[in-house]
């Protein structure tokens, strides 16, 4: 059996997922958080599938089904290399055992790779140091990755661990599509430029949609619209990304939970002068008291919508905001690919909200865009058409799975 750890490490927390890459199936997942603080948490869930000949134990107080048992604790957690040691507690006390499903690899998921990194790779000293590095561009994410990936070879000091990089699918984009229109050598000197984000999501919607369809990936060109609290759009061409709204950071493109996406940069002088807002006062607006939280006081899609379906003006100019930027891109991303056959949607509001479906998809009739009101209402938890069988492009809705994904990638990487 095949089976690889995924982490997904931040400053003060980390997820993990252990998968069975046979069957592709999840085995255990968790979170460890409020690691640092006075007292921390670890959430372990142990997924019994009941297979043929195995039985699957009773339910436990605070299981999420029938077949499958979460298991909490409450303990200070100094730092990731004891939040390790929780996580490896919690498979020994509570299985799957690692002695007998044993990780073959670590894949750690890692935002910015900036132009270094354009595809899965083995961490090295050196390679810990680059992403280091790039920690200028990713300060709310890079250091954090860093400090999971040190904790995790502590914990797996004989097995190889991969970073998958969220930048690395965008590696692709042409030059006129990564570069902004600033002084050349300022640029290069600080390495300003498009990146793009959620590349990891990108790729694997983008290619289960060609294995749904039975269609060659190379064949065909789709826009993909991966819409959760952080929100970006991709052009894909052949299975390449060649455009994506988020940029040298994740704070470009569509409106988000709480980042504003696209603004002119001129506001950021006029509020510094008029204002007297600090860069740090700034940063913090836009990437956390704007969007949908600022235009509406809510940040969760499902908020706004239950307010808007109650006659709040607020939140209903929020949600047209938030529409308007998504047919903007639709459009810009159709003149840019010429054309599209397909168009996805994936992450939590993508997956679960027709009205903002529809309503990103209501004005592109003129290119052939038909979305069937019953499809697009009908709940399913596997890919689905949401388009009319007389659409000229597919619609569709494509549950997105990043630590699949990095297991994928790891395990190639580090076969």
């Amino acid at each position: 059996m095949s089976v690889v750890l995924v982490v997904n490490s931040g400053s003060s927390s980390f997820k993990y997922q252990l998968i069975d890459m046979e069957a592709e199936a999840v085995l255990a997942s968790g979170l460890v958080e409020r690691i640092g603080q006075e007292m921390g948490e670890s959430r372990h869930t142990v997924f019994f599938r009941g297979r043929e000949g195995e039985a699957v134990p009773e339910p436990v107080e605070g299981s999420i089904t029938a077949t499958d048992a979460t298991y909490t604790r409450e303990l200070p957690i100094p730092d990731h290399t004891v939040g390790f040691r929780v996580m490896l507690d919690a498979f020994a006390e509570h299985g799957p055992s690692l002695d007998e499903r044993s990780p073959v690899a670590v894949g750690h998921r890692v935002v910015h790779g900036g132009a270094r990194f354009f595809e899965p790779t083995v961490i090295t000293p050196l390679v810990e140091i680059n992403i280091d590095e790039l920690s200028v561009l990713a300060p709310l994410h890079n250091p954090g990755a860093l400090q999971g990936i040190r904790a995790a070879k502590d914990a797996f000091p004989d097995l190889p661990h991969v970073a998958v990089f969220d930048t690395a699918f965008h590696q692709t984009l042409p030059p006129a599509a990564y570069t902004y229109a600033i002084d050349r050598e300022l640029a290069e000197t600080h390495r300003i430029r498009r990146y793009g984000f959620h590349g990891t999501s990108h790729k694997f919607v983008s290619e289960a949609a060609a294995a749904f369809l039975r269609r060659p990936l190379e064949d065909l060109k789709q826009i993909v619209f991966h819409l959760g609290n952080g929100a970006s759009v991709t052009a894909v061409d052949g299975g390449r990304s060649v455009e994506t709204s988020m940029g040298l950071t994740p704070l470009e493109g569509l409106v988000m939970g709480t980042r504003s996406g696209d603004i002119d940069p001129a506001v950021l002088f006029h509020l510094a002068r008029r204002a007297d807002l600090s860069i740090a006062d700034l940063d913090t607006l836009l990437n956390k008291q704007s969007g949908l939280l600022g235009l509406a006081g809510a940040s969760d899609m499902r908020d706004i919508q239950e307010r808007v379906e109650k006659g709040d003006a607020e939140a209903a100019l929020a949600f047209e905001v938030y529409l308007h930027r998504l047919r903007a891109y639709a459009g810009a991303y159709l003149a840019q690919l010429g054309g599209v056959d397909v168009i996805s949607f994936t992450a939590g509001v993508g997956e679960n909200s027709p009205q903002v479906r529809a309503g990103a998809l209501e004005t592109l009739g003129f290119a052939g865009v038909e979305v069937d009101p019953e499809r697009n209402t009908a709940r399913s938890r596997g890919i689905r058409i949401i388009s009319t069988d007389a659409s000229a492009v597919t619609v569709l809705v494509v549950p997105t799975d990043e630590e699949l994904e990095i297991a994928r990638q790891t395990l190639s990487a580090a076969s």
